[in-house]
């Protein structure tokens, strides 16, 4: 938590430290679209090496982004949920078509879209500077608390793990745990 994602998309630079997340278990996690260990054209990044990024499109409307965090045939990743926005708010506020800077990121479609992230962006390697990457984050860890994923109820016994973490207090949170 507290790491910074960064886009540069369009000649736009923008980004925010990560203030929320959600992690899926690929082989054992019944909310894992890569449940139970299988491999799909749309889930094959996350059987790659971690650090890449795993894009899809949901419900016809939305980009997800993902962080893929195994090795490769270990289908992990988290869910980036929340940002609290630092750089480039003018462009993502433009992209949202909004002005509250605390809802620009407060959910997993909300940042794709104010960060420009689409499903091109599927498979970048986010330790390499381009169009989207992840700089650690600086200065002391957050107070981070521990709650259910959100929307899951789906995944039976899974849903009730608390995989999903919030900074402590953030109030660019999707909602509090």
């Amino acid at each position: 938590m507290g790491a910074t994602l960064y886009s540069f998309v369009g000649g736009k630079l923008t980004g925010g430290k990560i203030v929320e997340l959600e992690i899926y278990l690929g082989c054992t996690d019944r909310a894992c679209h890569a449940y139970p260990n299988k491999k799909t054209p749309r889930n094959a990044v996350m059987f790659g090496p971690g650090g890449h990024a795993y894009v899809y499109f949901v419900y016809g409307l939305h980009n997800m982004f993902n962080v893929v965090t195994n090795a490769p045939g270990q289908p992990n990743a988290i869910l980036i949920r929340a940002l609290e926005p630092v750089v480039g708010i003018d462009t993502m506020q433009a992209r949202r078509g909004m002005a509250d800077v605390t809802g620009l990121c407060n959910g997993p479609a909300k940042l794709t879209r104010a960060l420009g992230i689409t499903t091109a962006m599927n498979g970048a390697d986010l330790a390499t500077i381009n169009e989207i990457w992840i700089e650690p984050r600086k200065g002391p860890a957050p107070k981070v608390a521990a709650g259910r994923r959100i929307g899951i109820d789906y995944a039976g016994p899974d849903a009730a793990h608390p995989w999903r973490f919030v900074v402590a207090g953030s109030k660019f949170v999707s909602r509090p745990v």
